[in-house]
């Protein structure tokens, strides 16, 4: 008789060895599905999250005493597919699930705590994606198996809290762009499908494609890919077949059509000014239009050797002023997943302060939570305050989106990291 056991998530204890939780991807606040409950908040986040019920390993932890189990599993591998998943139509049994909760459901997870978690995501996705950068150039392929785990991260986290990875993503350097680009674009397209409540399956391709967007760059000539100042038109042209290039070493790789279109599409226009084919409108899909809203967001919004990086709330406005370029609804969902002033921005307030945004708000895009930190008047800086601009007592708002540079302000990090 197999140790493992289906039992209601309310009968978990502390000793129990959690060796699948029932339900779909990102249905519950942790980075891994198998582990020892030690902890009992982990027992009560499961149940929070709405889970109705897990299966526990009985030979590495403590057995079920006082409630009876839902079953049991006719073998160790019989659990390794999920019930919800194998039940979706066409649904791939090592395809991650993706379920759209409301905000108001979400597991209770502050942003400093999920920042911290970022920061290891981030760090992990740099990693990877260098490493698959460094297969490409020595002629091996890259399958989309191999990011799996690492995109089931990113999603958890923009799960949990979706501003923190997406905020810590855009904090990268010159040496670190290139791979923490992939990551930042992963997490925007998870939130992005999310917006537009894709299937489980789109869901899946967009998070993966979003990772893998960019590897045709590791086939670039290093002089011009590492190049420190901006590209000559010449130049511009050999990175332009990034796409192409990419396109092809995945589809070699055995890559989901899906995933390759979105690398090979990605910096198409809706106007056909786009490359590498020119494509109008409806002949670009779905999942690449995502890409090209996702894609110019995070390069526009970080450091770059050759120009400073916009205020996220700039980036936005600047961005609804091109005309042709973007998928009217895809930006405009983009919009409402990350916000109308991201964490981050500098914004002026009524009160005749500047303040940092320091998370969404979450009933409205237009009040957020901020920390006012410097006087117009005086022009100088004063203790910071924390508004929740939301809050019924609250008398202050937002007026306009201010460029950090105008009011010679840097390191704004420091206030919301």
């Amino acid at each position: 008789m197999s140790s493992i056991r289906r039992i209601p998530a309310a009968s978990l204890r502390t000793g129990m060895y959690l060796h699948k939780i029932g339900g779909s991807w990102l249905s519950h606040p942790f980075l891994r599905n198998s582990f020892l409950l030690e902890n009992p908040e982990d027992v009560r986040r499961i149940v929070e999250a709405g889970i109705e019920s897990v299966w526990v390993d009985e030979s590495r932890g403590d057995a079920l005493q006082d409630a009876e189990g839902i079953g049991e599993a006719p073998c160790a591998n019989a659990t390794d597919e999920d019930p919800a998943r194998a039940a979706l139509p066409g649904a791939d049994a090592q395809a991650p699930a993706f379920t759209t909760r409301p905000r108001t459901l979400l597991a209770d997870v502050s942003m400093e705590a999920e920042l911290a978690r970022a920061r290891n995501i981030c760090l992990a996705g740099k990693a990877q994606v260098s490493e698959m950068f460094a297969e490409l150039r020595l002629g091996k392929t890259v399958s989309q198996e191999s990011v799996l785990p690492l995109v089931d991260e990113i999603a958890s986290s923009v799960y949990r809290n979706p501003a923190a990875l997406i905020s810590v993503a855009r904090l990268k350097t010159h040496d670190d762009y290139t791979y923490l680009h992939s990551v930042a674009v992963s997490a925007l397209m998870l939130a992005l499908a999310r917006q537009l409540k894709l299937d489980e399956r789109l869901v899946r391709i967009a998070g993966i494609g979003g990772l893998m967007h960019d590897l045709g760059k590791a086939l670039m000539p290093l002089e011009i890919l590492n190049k420190p100042g901006r590209l000559t038109d010449e130049e511009f042209a050999i990175m332009k077949q990034h796409s192409g290039a990419g396109a092809q070493a995945l589809q070699e790789g055995g890559c989901e059509p899906d995933v390759v279109d979105i690398v090979l599409h990605h910096h198409e226009r809706m106007d056909g000014r786009g490359y590498p084919h020119g494509l109008r409108e409806d002949e670009i899909s779905l999942l690449a239009r995502m890409g090209a809203v996702c894609d110019v967001y995070d390069a526009v919004t970080s450091v770059r050797p050759y120009k400073r990086p916009w205020d996220p709330a700039m980036a936005m406005r600047e961005m609804a002023r091109w005309d042709g370029h973007f998928d009217t609804r895809v930006f405009n969902a983009f919009v409402k997943s990350v916000g109308i002033y991201p964490v981050g921005s500098l914004v002026r307030l009524s009160s005749e302060r500047l303040a940092v945004i320091l998370e969404p708000g979450v009933d409205s895009l237009l009040r957020p939570i901020v920390s006012a930190f410097y006087s117009i008047r005086s022009r100088e800086k004063i203790l910071p305050q924390t508004l929740d601009l939301a809050a019924p007592d609250c008398r202050d708002s937002i007026v306009s989106p201010e460029s950090p540079e105008q009011w010679g302000l840097g390191n704004l990090e420091a206030l919301w990291l």
